[in-house]
């Protein structure tokens, strides 16, 4: 079965910091761009980081640029997510997707073939 599985989520006060996983089962994502996208109560999915299928090229939201990190273990099957200098504006259920496009395509939603469940991050003090 094809799964991609997030962790890392959990309530943080502002300002600290939180290492997301998105771990893939049943393939291989050494061929797929991978996307970061996080939704709050009310908004709709948007395009956090994505990062081609090599970690060459890497794609960040304005809103996150400077503050999240994104990168990739193949051999580990697994994209991270280092998310630091959290605002309580970062709140959202975040999603991993597998993608079979461009970095910048991916973010946009494009070419979306897989969807992990979602881990909650919530930034309150």
């Amino acid at each position: 079965q094809f799964q991609l599985v997030e962790s890392g989520g959990g309530l943080v006060q502002p300002g600290g910091s939180l290492r997301l996983s998105c771990v893939a089962s049943g393939f291989s994502l050494d061929y797929y761009a991978i996307g970061w996208f996080r939704q709050a109560p009310g908004k709709e999915r948007e395009g956090v980081s994505c990062i081609s299928s090599r970690g060459g090229y890497t794609h960040y939201a304005d809103s996150v640029k400077g503050r999240f990190n994104i990168s990739r273990d193949n051999a580990k099957n697994t994209v991270y997510l280092q998310m630091n200098s959290l605002k309580p504006e970062d709140t959202a259920v975040y999603y991993c997707a597998a993608a079979g496009t461009t970095v910048q395509a991916t973010c946009a939603r494009g070419g979306i073939v897989l969807w992990g469940q979602g881990t909650q991050v919530t930034v309150s003090s």
